[in-house]
């Protein structure tokens, strides 16, 4: 497996991920980006803020992460060999249809998803990866982070950042669209369920994170609530109302498949 013996700094990862996205865009690929990358990239003004945190430390992405469609599927082996990346075909094997992983040299990994983001809960991206470049929605961003049913403090760090910089609203235009997560969670509860602990649980946490000021946690505060008024305002599925009776006493979630490497 390509690698280097030292990590290299968040910088390298940043600039390396716009690359490939512009590389992608040129030759009619379809890629975006996800996670910490995209939020760092999403919020420039409170960059600043995302370091006081100790988040945009020398380690601080382990890999890039992409969103992709099935139409560029079979094209992005040729298209990351090129770019200097070894494709993991044992991964490729058993994960082809909705996952690759790319190793480089400078670059310890590249994760690249299909269609759907399918951890604790499944994000749909079909008809949403087009919505903003280079990155996947701030929405799906937000929705990327809070579905992670044992949350890290990273994933906390980055979603107050992320809610710190841009409003809520009802469009994807700079804006956290709270219509959509509302309507997506309003048909699973157990995606409601996870985000709405998240939300509340972060909330709860902010006093705890030192690097935020009365105003940092003030304007994150009413943005949180914000979305809990819009989650809770939209109306619920029979299929949501039947299954929130159950509630946790059935596991709600799905266990994340680690990938052996």
């Amino acid at each position: 497996m390509p690698g280097s013996k030292k990590h290299p700094p968040a910088s390298v990862f940043i600039k390396e991920a716009e690359r490939i996205v512009k590389e992608a865009k040129e030759r009619g690929l379809v890629l975006r980006i996800m996670g910490a990358i995209a939020i760092h990239l999403h919020c420039p003004k409170f960059a600043g803020l995302h370091r006081k945190l100790e988040r945009l430390g020398e380690r601080m992405f382990p890999d890039i992460d992409f969103m992709s469609i099935r139409e560029s599927r079979k094209k992005l082996p040729e298209f990351f060999e090129e770019l200097g990346y070894t494709c993991d075909k044992a991964v490729m094997a058993i994960f082809g249809l909705k996952r690759h992983i790319y190793y480089g040299n400078e670059i310890p990994m590249i994760d690249v998803f299909f269609d759907k983001l399918s951890m604790c809960h499944e994000i749909d991206f079909r008809n949403r990866i087009k919505i903003d470049y280079p990155t996947v929605s701030l929405a799906d961003l937000l929705l990327g982070k809070t579905q992670i049913v044992k949350i890290n403090l990273k994933d906390v760090k980055d979603t107050v950042v992320l809610l710190r910089e841009h409003g809520v609203g009802e469009s994807d235009d700079e804006t956290v669209n709270s219509k959509y997560i509302a309507k997506l969670l309003s048909k699973d509860w157990g995606f409601y369920y996870t985000v709405t602990t998240n939300l509340k649980q972060i909330k709860e946490g902010l006093p705890t994170l030192k690097a935020l000021n009365k105003e940092d946690i003030s304007d994150v505060r009413t943005k949180i609530d914000e979305f809990m008024e819009a989650i809770e305002r939209k109306p619920k599925s029979m299929g949501w109302r039947m299954r929130a009776k159950i509630g946790t006493k059935k596991k709600w979630y799905e266990e994340v498949e680690e990938v052996v490497r």
